[in-house]
């Protein structure tokens, strides 16, 4: 039986959420049903259907009391609510349920993990512990009488009873289940701690996986660690980043680290590492493992430094981005909008060999919900040094993405597009030198960009709330490219 503050959250949610007309969402990224989303919790494959569960106030539209949204999908793009999972409603997770992870008892049912807080000590700071719950035969989440399953307890000696969360479950290859989870050495080195179950209840410590010792900011948060094309992967979200010549931006960001797993010693031996998205707007990334093998990735399209930008006329806040194919290829992480996205193309426009110099529209690209890609190739005689594409403009705004050739930079720009508060505004990442040569791929949905760069290679996302009249999408250059654009509107028929 679900409780009165579970009840008073759906109740809410389908009123609120039910009242926001459909021009005023996203239509292709999951966004809050109402109020406040953040990091996306539990995403997996369950009888037939993806589901994905997120941080969620339903009340407003500004961080709160955590509980669990729930929405779950066919094809990864059309997304359908579900009611709230969990609220904060028993002594292990009073003051909130904190970011966690799906898995699959061995009798079929699905179970969440999450970390729970309470604030019960003198420092009125949020103890963190981890909790279960199960779902029913009724598809209700019932929380396990015994939680918390892990606690400050189960870790090594000197480590943070504060920062202690976020935990990620994965089935081993003997049927068995292991977890990472984030924690702190002292009050600012993030470690990411490993343990392992045979029941999904009863969990053991086995080892410190990966130690951050300050090379990658302070605390670490949302975990995920997977084999994949022959390597493992360790993914993370750091926060108070410093800023690094071509590579990390300041504040909270994003890490991949890339190399082998010793299992003997269950420790990641580090060769490689970037990170995962440069836009101003990513964070608390986690995967999944698709029924066809793909590993797929979604994160929540926000950054906590710029919240300040938000959709404050909105009954939502808050929403994650196209979910992700990743690879492995040269110990570098590739991610690439699923193939799903296709299904959804329409009205396609077809560009070849276009000269770009000065500011130029081209009849059929234009629109606020399209997939596009722009292949550019810089002009022997004449070569440009910046080449820009506006889009979501009009005559005073617009959303800019900028590739200098000289420093192979792209930048993605959003101080044009109505910001009215001081807030991050620009995000910029080092590409390859192909002498000119650039893939551009980008996704507009409504109120947001995403740029994959060279096949995937990079990414920056950014959330935009520029009025949804500014559609029009011009070419510059400071000098000559030569573009070909393969555009297709985005088509929501269900």
């Amino acid at each position: 039986m679900s409780s009165q503050m579970l009840n008073d959250a759906r109740e809410y949610e389908a009123k609120v959420g039910n009242s926001v007309l459909e021009e005023e969402r996203p239509r292709f990224h999951l966004s809050s049903r109402s109020g406040w989303m953040n990091d996306p919790n539990g995403f997996s494959y369950y009888k037939g259907e993806y589901h994905l569960f997120y941080q969620y106030f339903p009340y407003d539209n500004r961080w709160g009391p955590m509980h669990w949204a729930h929405a779950k999908s066919k094809d990864l793009i059309h997304w359908e609510y579900l009611p709230a999972a969990l609220a904060p409603d028993t002594t292990a997770d009073a003051d909130g349920c904190f970011s966690g992870s799906a898995f699959e008892l061995n009798d079929g049912r699905q179970a969440l993990m999450y970390t729970g807080v309470n604030v019960t000590d003198e420092y009125k700071k949020y103890i963190q512990t981890q909790c279960v719950a199960v779902i029913d035969d009724n598809g209700e989440y019932v929380k396990y009488e015994g939680n918390p399953v892990l606690t400050s307890k189960d870790l090594p000696e000197g480590y943070s009873r504060y920062d202690f969360r976020d935990p990620k479950v994965f089935r081993l290859d003997d049927g068995t289940w292991a977890c990472v989870i984030c924690a702190c050495k002292g009050k600012t080195d993030g470690r990411i701690v490993y343990y392992t179950s045979e029941n999904g209840i009863d969990w053991t410590f086995k080892s410190v996986l990966a130690e951050n010792n300050g090379r990658y900011g302070t605390i670490w948060e949302c975990p995920d660690f997977f084999e994949l094309d022959g390597k493992h992967a360790l993914i993370c979200s750091p926060m108070n980043m410093t800023k690094t010549p071509d590579k990390y931006n300041p504040g909270n960001g994003t890490l991949c680290l890339i190399g082998t797993f010793d299992q003997e010693n269950t420790k990641l031996i580090e060769e490689n590492d970037q990170p995962i998205d440069g836009g101003v707007d990513f964070y608390a990334p986690t995967t999944l493992i698709a029924p066809d093998g793909r590993r797929i990735m979604v994160a929540w399209m926000q950054n906590w430094e710029s919240i300040a930008y938000g959709a404050k006329n909105f009954a939502w806040f808050g929403q994650m981005t196209i979910p992700r194919e990743l690879h492995i290829k040269d110990n570098h992480l590739i991610q690439n909008p699923v193939r799903e996205i296709e299904n959804y193309w329409g009205n396609e426009t077809l560009y070849r060999d276009v000269p770009v110099c000065e500011k130029m529209t081209l009849d059929g690209i234009s629109g606020r919900m399209l997939d596009m890609t722009v292949n550019v190739r810089a002009d022997s005689e004449d070569a440009y040094g910046l080449f820009e594409i506006h889009v979501a403009s009009d005559d005073n705004l617009y959303t800019s993405i900028r590739y200098k050739r000289k420093d192979h930079f792209v930048t993605v720009d959003r101080r044009y597009s109505g910001i009215r508060n001081a807030v991050i505004s620009k995000r910029s990442m080092k590409v390859k030198d192909l002498g000119g040569d650039i893939k551009l791929r980008i996704i507009l949905d409504r109120y947001s960009v995403e740029v994959f760069i060279n096949d995937g290679e990079q990414a920056l996302s950014t959330v935009i709330y520029t009025d949804l009249s500014a559609d029009t999408i011009s070419f510059m250059a400071d000098g000559k490219a030569i573009v070909d654009i393969d555009k297709h509107d985005l088509v929501m028929n269900q």
